[in-house]
C-alpha cells in the first residue's frame, strides 16, 4: 500500500543547509496541517507494521545516501508519537553528519559519543525538547572511529537505558550504502524505515540497500518514498509503503 503525501519539506538546495540549520519540524509549528495529518499517518502505517513483531519499541530511519530526507522524516515522526501521549528519545546515531541538535536548538557539546567513550552517563546528556514528551540525545563531538563506537557494549547499554525510560525511541542513522555504521545497529533495534528520494535515488541503490539490510537481519517495516510533487504544488510529497521487507 501507498500513501500520496503532500508537504513543504525542503527541496534539495536546502536539504544542504540541513546539517547547520536543522530540519523544519512542521508537525510541532503546524500541527494541525495537512502535512502534519499526514506524518501521523506515517507514525501509523509503521505501528501497523511493527504489529507483526514481538516488539518495536526502537525504530531506525535510515536511507541510502546523503540528502534523502531521513533526518527530516525521524524527527517530525518522533513529534508526531510524542503528541500522542508516548515517551519518545530521539538518539542522534548519524556520527559523521549529526542534525538533531540544530533541529531542536542543542548545543551539543555532549550527547551519544561522549557515552559511548565512557566521558557520560545516558541520565547525565538527554535533554528535554519544546516538544512535550520529546526528549533527544544528540551526537556529541564528531569522533574519528564512528562504526568501533556505534558497535561497542555501551552502545548497547545506551539503548538498554533507553527501553527502560521512554515508550518508543527512535534512531536518526546514516545512510547505508556509505558507511557500515547502520549494520553494527542493526542487532541493536526493532525494526528500520528506509526513506528514498524518488527522484534522486536510484532503484539499484535502494536494492543494494534492502540487501544490506536483510544480510544483517534487520526487520524492514517499510519504505517512506520522497516524490517531487505535481506541478503547481508546494514543495515535496512523502508516500509510505509497506511489506518492504517481505519483496524478494
Amino acid at each position: 500500500m501507498n500513501l500520496s503525501l503532500r508537504s513543504f519539506l525542503p527541496s534539495h538546495k536546502e536539504n544542504q543547509e540541513t546539517q547547520k540549520n536543522g530540519v523544519i519540524l512542521v508537525t510541532f509549528a503546524e500541527p494541525k496541517h495537512v502535512v502534519s495529518e499526514q506524518f501521523r499517518t506515517v507514525r501509523t502505517n509503521i505501528e501497523f507494521a511493527g504489529a507483526a513483531l514481538d516488539k518495536c519499541q526502537v525504530v531506525m530511519f535510515t536511507s541510502s545516501a546523503m540528502s534523502e530526507g531521513k533526518s527530516t522524516v525521524s524527527a517530525n515522526v518522533a513529534v508526531t508519537w510524542a503528541q500522542a501521549g508516548k515517551s519518545v528519545l530521539l538518539i542522534d546515531a548519524d556520527l559523521r553528519r549529526p542534525t538533531v541538535h540544530a533541529s531542536f536548538r542543542k548545543l551539543n557539546l555532549d550527547g551519544v559519543t561522549t557515552v559511548l567513550t565512557g566521558k557520560r552517563k545516558p541520565e547525565e546528556v538527554v535533554e528535554d525538547t519544546f516538544v512535550e514528551k520529546l526528549s533527544v540525545i544528540t551526537s556529541g563531538p564528531i569522533p574519528p572511529n564512528p562504526s568501533e563506537l556505534l558497535n561497542s557494549k555501551r552502545m548497547i547499554q545506551l539503548l538498554t537505558w533507553a527501553r527502560q525510560k521512554f515508550d518508543i525511541v527512535v534512531l536518526d542513522a546514516p545512510p547505508v550504502l556509505a558507511v557500515s555504521d547502520v549494520q553494527v545497529l542493526v542487532p541493536k533495534t526493532d525494526g528500520v524505515v528506509v526513506v528514498a528520494n524518488m527522484g534522486k535515488t536510484l532503484k539499484g541503490d535502494l536494492r543494494r540497500t534492502v540487501e544490506v539490510l536483510k544480510l544483517a537481519d534487520a526487520k524492514i517495516l517499510g519504505a517512506v518514498e520522497r516524490v517531487k510533487a505535481k506541478h503547481g504544488d508546494r514543495g515535496y510529497g512523502y508516500g509510505y509503503g509497506y511489506g518492504y521487507g517481505n519483496e524478494k
